[in-house]
């Protein structure tokens, strides 16, 4: 899986163009998308997700711990004539006199998440009534689960799995390649912080969500623009093996409510 040199711009677009061409036309068999429609995303990087949905008419919010992010949000979006609000903010600490969402997006957020319950007990707690949450994330024993794919290293970035070796084992193969500190350190906390199908799916029931569509993909949908692969959903037999069906699932979609 090579790594690419993009402008935030160029990201921007991307994710733009996925979010109106996969995740948009998801999110509305389940919820109406208009001018009424109160949006959240969490983690929102610079926005492209959230782009479709503006131009729809939607009030979008994005919230993201990374500042870089949000001003980045902030100028694609004026760049591109967009109207959004966009805060620099750890999701935790969001005050829930804000909560009435009608639809919450979190994209390849929660596989970073330690403690999930309460990252998802919060997320129930901004959502309205009607409201529903879309969640995307890569299921953790796919290839390149461990995001490892953005290494340094081409044998670390092209090795699919190696990322579910066991941690010290992981760790020396990780300095031994030349990896930075930052980058060891980033990637065994993704190791800790890992999200398999069977995990997400049980505390989502645990926090109280009711889950209402599931979507797995054998080649995900953000692949189309980023290497001109075709997406394609995980063959039917294997998506319901439990934890077999994690090793070929690049991208997991769900709605809850």
């Amino acid at each position: 899986m090579p790594v690419r040199s993009i402008t935030r711009e160029q990201y921007f677009d991307e994710l733009a163009r996925t979010s109106e061409k996969y995740f948009v036309p998801y999110i509305e068999q389940h919820h109406t998308l208009g001018e009424a429609t109160r949006v959240l995303e969490v983690g929102c990087g610079v926005g492209g997700n959230l782009a479709p949905l503006a131009a729809r008419g939607c009030e979008v919010t994005g919230i993201d711990i990374d500042a870089n992010n949000i001003v980045a949000a902030k100028e694609c979006f004026e760049a591109k004539g967009l109207k959004g609000s966009f805060v620099c903010q750890n999701f935790f600490e969001m005050k829930e006199n804000e909560a009435g969402f009608d639809v919450v997006v979190c994209h390849d957020v929660i596989e970073h998440i330690a403690d999930k319950e309460s990252f998802l007990r919060k997320m129930m707690r901004l959502v309205g009534k009607d409201g529903i949450v879309f969640m995307s994330f890569p299921a953790w024993q796919m290839p390149f689960g461990g995001h490892h794919q953005n290494c340094r290293s081409r044998f670390v970035s092209h090795c699919p799995y190696i990322h579910l070796l066991p941690r010290g084992l992981y760790r020396w193969v990780l300095q031994r390649a030349g990896e930075s500190p930052s980058t060891v350190n980033e990637l065994l906390e993704i190791k800790a912080t890992r999200t398999p199908i069977e995990l997400f799916e049980r505390v989502s029931k645990t926090a109280g969500f009711k889950i209402l569509n599931r979507r797995l993909y054998f080649i995900n949908p953000h692949y189309e623009t980023k290497f001109g692969l075709k997406p394609r959903r995980l063959w039917s037999f294997i998506a319901h093996i439990p934890w077999v069906r994690n090793f070929f699932t690049t991208s997991c979609f769900y709605i809850l409510k």
